[in-house]
């Protein structure tokens, strides 16, 4: 008799254990105290890290969620998407394996569901994490339900009131819904549902270029989808470098995705259980047929149904609310922090600007968000990470800038992880060694970006980053060859012939 349970018991028990962190079915709200020193809507990153060190610091902290614990980074975004791309990339790899004087497997299939509860496995286990008791047993109240603004200092959430002294709003964002004729009725996938999929779809189309967009079409790709995707705009991740996003695009169509740039939907209509997709590109029109369709184009605040209003603050509903530099609402007691006020859409953003809440609302800082350097990546295959200033961006505010490039070809160990394709580029002030900015396109650009922001946070130059020492060899190499190259612009001819006079005494 069989003992093993099956993979869809496996990923239920897998949901079940997650659910019991991060929204227990049995929870009872607490009993409110008299007055909050600061009452968190929202339990994503932002949230959760100003809730769990507020309360550390000895102020009496309430949060409030009416979904889930963790938000959608951790539910519907960054941790599940980032364990399927894990298993994409080695399908990716096992394909390519003769590349590396290997040989490639036989009849490589893949096991979508054994990939799926994979992630669901990942998911439970980080689930402990960002779970509510976790947050209850370091002195946090937890609610769970519709937090609504009662009055500029209170805040009801079923049934209750909690007065406070500062409030943070950390409400997150929700997919942007497409407005394209049919589409409601043909059924779409968002970053909410597509990881609740049992099968992989056959023939998937991705409607935008965006990170979410560009990583899991790679991703689906790469899992046995024929992957089709559509930009509006000329390029992919279109505040990214140009030729960052060329990378990428190259990229994409190695993998096999069609590539449909310049080109928008118009229409969706069904055919028996078929998807058929109608597209313009400039004045040319046609169609595709698919079996799913993933929306990435964008997302909308969270703003509604907490009566802002009644509190005194701004917001736009696309927008989000109106904060200044020191993240503080139009009342001076209330912040906001994440994607429901932030244009960067990032946990880590999240969690920097829940430490500048931290400061400026329960100890009067005046710290800027504006202030830091805060990077960021999308976890496609090369990956593109960017930090500070792009060149177009210094262009537009007067700043003279002079760029550093290394390929990621010259890079002994990129060459030998067969992952050369790419680059480092770092931005200094014209005429001074002051970093400014930097964008790296490499199979490890999330981790490589890190040195630059440190460096950048921490007042270092580019002339300091070229006397630092990496292991060798390995691909994070390529940022001090980058601070080489900025040293050798320094020795002019005049500087050289005093070297060789001195020298050869």
């Amino acid at each position: 008799m069989c003992n093993e349970r099956s993979s869809s018991e496996l990923s239920n028990d897998y949901d079940r254990r997650e659910l019991l962190n991060v929204h227990p079915p049995d929870w009872k709200n607490p009993e409110p105290v008299d007055r909050y020193t600061m009452v968190v809507i929202g339990a994503g990153p932002a949230g959760l890290m100003t809730a769990l060190n507020a309360a550390k610091l000895g102020a009496k902290v309430a949060i409030v969620e009416r979904d889930r614990f963790g938000g959608a980074c951790f539910n519907v975004g960054c941790i599940p998407s980032k364990a399927i791309i894990r298993t994409s990339r080695v399908y990716a790899e096992m394909r390519n394996a003769d590349s590396f004087g290997a040989q490639v497997p036989t009849g490589i299939s893949v096991d979508f569901p054994a990939v799926m509860e994979r992630m669901r496995r990942i998911r439970a286990r980080i689930s402990r994490r960002v779970s509510a008791r976790r947050l209850s047993y370091a002195g946090v109240d937890v609610y769970f339900g519709e937090g609504r603004f009662a009055a500029p200092d209170a805040v009801e959430v079923e049934g209750k009131r909690l007065r406070f002294k500062r409030a943070l709003v950390a409400s997150g964002a929700r997919p942007q819904l497409p407005s394209i004729p049919g589409i409601a009725e043909a059924g779409y996938l968002t970053n909410e549902n597509v990881f609740d999929l049992a099968e992989c779809p056959p023939r998937l189309l991705v409607l935008g270029g965006g990170p979410l967009g560009c990583e899991l079409a790679q991703a689906f790709c790469r899992l046995g989808s024929q992957v089709s995707i559509v930009q509006n705009d000329p390029m992919f991740l279109g505040n990214e470098e140009r030729d960052a996003a060329q990378i990428l695009s190259g990229a994409l169509a190695r993998d096999g995705i069609g590539i449909h740039l310049n080109t928008e939907a118009v229409n969706v209509r069904m055919d028996q259980n078929q998807k058929i997709v109608d597209l313009v590109s400039d004045d040319y029109k046609f169609s595709l047929t698919v079996d799913a369709i993933l929306v990435g184009i964008g997302s909308a605040p969270n703003v509604e149904r907490m009566n802002l209003e009644g509190a005194g603050v701004k917001y736009d509903k696309d927008a989000g609310i109106m904060t200044n530099d020191y993240l503080q609402t139009s009342n001076p007691h209330i912040y906001a922090a994440g994607d429901v006020c932030s244009e960067k859409k990032f946990p880590h953003i999240e969690a920097a600007a829940a430490d500048l809440v931290l400061h400026n609302a329960l100890f009067w800082g005046r710290e800027k968000l504006s202030a830091l350097a805060i990077p960021w990546c999308t976890y496609t295959d090369p990956e593109i990470a960017h930090v500070g200033l792009y060149v177009k961006e210094a262009r537009t505010k007067g700043i003279p800038i002079k760029t550093f490039t290394v390929m990621m070809s010259d890079v002994d160990r990129a060459v030998t992880d067969g992952e050369d394709e790419g680059f480092v580029k770092i931005h200094v002030r014209e005429g001074t060694d002051e970093i400014l900015g930097a964008t790296v396109a490499a199979s490890h650009a999330g981790e490589m970006i890190s040195e630059i922001s440190l460096a950048m946070n921490a007042k270092i130059s580019l002339s300091a980053l070229a006397r630092v020492n990496h292991p060798y060899p390995t691909q994070a190499q390529a940022i001090k060859m980058a601070a080489d190259a900025y040293l050798n612009t320094l020795r002019r001819p005049t500087r050289k012939w005093l070297q060789k006079q001195w020298l050869s005494r």
